[in-house]
């Protein structure tokens, strides 16, 4: 009965649409994606890679969907047999860990079970998925969208999260109005200035079973933000407060937390420029107190510093600090317009980019002790906190320029300061200190023909900190509509440890065709952070085979 069961999910699945043929229920109706990801893998000293007893890990989901009108309904399968290396392990498992039906019309959107939504731009509130992060913190519970006239919305949510297989043991409520001024109020409907007005509550209810402190049992959240549009130009900001919500994460302290995100883009033709400033004071919030790294997460703290891409400057990327940071960034972007000297044929794209985020400067002004061990409960701060004490700092500059209809390069160089100690650790006294870093990467795209175009990376990296410097050379070929292929090698000559200067080679051949493709690649991963939306997870080192499918229908 034990084996049945471990099945009996995936049989249910294979035969929904048989069932919706016996109902006289079209399948054109029913829609989905599959995706598996499999690892095979080998014990690697040199490079700190640990033998996996299971030898094959893999991470596999189904979804299915069936919509009809104005109604949908869905689910999704997940298997984790075992979880793929550096996820969660309380991802083990197997189950249908996402269902939904959902009624959709002008007016009123209505959905019960499983969904993801956000208030705003996530401060308060944001359910979602990041596969990559092994982040899926989904609600289940009932939600609604109203507009009962034309530039008003008013949207309600109620529910607990997902917690792996399980769900938290906290009750979720809350409430979002959105207002576009110009619909409601005709004498502006043909104005040029756009004004967007936002404001959203979120709400936690945990019980108290804490017998050392006085914990609030209800924790709300409040935001307000505003949006102004005119011609090219858009004003964006929103600014949150959160009560008092003492738990491990935050180090217990009282003190409420804040968030402030201001954002303005300018843009016309052949010219861009983006100001951006945030202040985080306390803004972790989460569904569950005693929670660690990036469970049950409620809030979505946007960063402002430059998501880089290339492989080498993403062995130091920046993780918000929800317990308190302060940053800054600018970017401007200019085309040199196209027949020019400097320009070329086709105009040259020049990007610049600086960021910077420092630490708040927190002064503790009451505290006390618990067996002898001293709890801190407040603290103070100026705004603008501490200048001198950097967290991340970021200057890069991209030239992007097509020399002719076949050859394009982008050339790019980055200076990063980079607080190891916080960023990766969480405190001032991990021992690594700031890491300097100078990157230079120059990408080659080269069509040969209408079929085949091939691709190169040169890239290095150079800092004497940390684990010194790296070159990495790529090479990608694609076979039009269908092949690619890929082989890299990282190479870390500058490791203080003589031993541990390796390559680190990659290979992958790709076969797409229709809305499928599937992958095969051998690799040799270093460790380090992998980060989406300045959301990170530590990825351990690893070596071994790698399958994926991806399918949708």
């Amino acid at each position: 009965m034990h084996h049945f069961s471990r099945f009996l999910p995936i049989a249910l699945l294979l035969s929904l649409p048989i069932l919706a043929l016996g109902q006289g229920i079209s399948t054109k109706n029913i829609h989905g994606s599959f995706q598996t990801d499999v690892q095979y893998l080998f014990p690697d000293s040199i490079i700190g890679a640990a033998a996996v007893d299971e030898k094959v890990l893999s991470n596999t989901f189904l979804q299915l969907t069936y919509q009809q009108g104005n109604f949908r309904a869905g689910l999704r399968y997940e298997a984790y047999l075992n979880p793929l290396l550096g996820f969660d392990e309380r991802y083990e498992g197997q189950g249908i860990a996402y269902r939904f039906a959902e009624y959709n019309s002008e007016r009123l959107d209505l959905t019960v079970g499983n969904f993801y939504d956000q208030f705003g731009n996530g401060i308060v509130f944001r359910a979602y998925q990041e596969w990559a992060l092994g982040i899926d913190n989904s609600v289940d519970g009932l939600r609604v969208a109203f507009r009962p006239i034309k530039g008003l919305q008013i949207k309600g949510v109620l529910g607990t999260q997902r917690k792996f297989f399980e769900r938290s043991n906290s009750l979720l409520r809350g409430a979002d109005l959105e207002l576009t001024i110009n619909d409601l109020l005709p004498a502006l409907a043909e104005s040029k200035t756009r004004l967007f007005l936002g404001g959203s509550v979120m709400n936690r209810y945990q019980a108290d079973d804490d017998v050392r402190l006085d914990l609030p049992e209800n924790v709300s959240a409040f935001s307000g933000r505003a949006r102004l549009i005119r011609g090219g130009l858009v004003l964006d900001t929103e600014y949150a407060y959160k009560i008092n919500d003492p738990f491990p994460l935050n180090d217990n302290v009282y003190n409420p937390g804040s968030a402030l995100f201001v954002n303005a883009n300018y843009s016309r033709k052949g010219f861009g420029l983006i100001l951006a400033a945030k202040r985080i004071d306390n803004m972790d919030f989460r569904s569950e107190r005693n929670v660690t790294l990036q469970e049950l997460t409620l809030s979505f703290l946007p960063p402002i510093s430059k998501l880089h891409t290339y492989r080498l400057p993403t062995l130091y990327p920046y993780a918000t600090q929800f317990n308190g940071e302060v940053g800054f960034q600018a970017s401007l972007l200019y085309n040199i317009p196209r027949k020019t000297r400097l320009g070329g044929p086709y105009g040259t794209l020049i990007s610049v980019n600086y960021s910077r985020i420092h630490a708040l400067d927190t002064t503790f002004v009451d505290w006390g002790y618990f067996n002898g061990e001293r709890v801190n409960f407040l603290y103070e701060t100026p705004y603008l906190g501490d200048f001198d004490n950097v967290y991340f700092q970021d200057v890069n500059i991209e030239i992007n320029r097509k020399w002719n209809k076949k050859l394009r390069t982008i050339l790019t160089h980055i200076y990063l300061r980079y607080n190891k100690d916080i960023i990766e650790f969480g405190t001032p006294t991990a021992g690594y200190g700031i890491v300097d870093v100078q990157a230079t990467i120059l990408e080659t795209q080269y069509k040969i023909n209408r079929k085949f175009a091939f691709r190169t990376e040169v890239q290095h990296m150079y800092t004497q900190q940390d684990l010194g410097s790296w070159a990495m050379l790529l090479a990608e070929l694609s076979i039009s509509p269908n092949w690619y292929f890929t082989v890299f090698d990282e190479y870390n000559y500058g490791n203080p440890d003589p031993e541990k200067r390796v390559h680190y080679y990659n290979a992958s051949v790709a076969y797409a065709f229709e809305a499928h493709r599937i992958s095969f690649s051998y690799s040799r991963q270093r460790r380090g952070l992998l980060c989406v939306g300045g959301i990170c997870r530590e990825v351990p080192a690893s070596n071994g085979f790698g399958l994926s499918i991806n399918s949708s229908f």
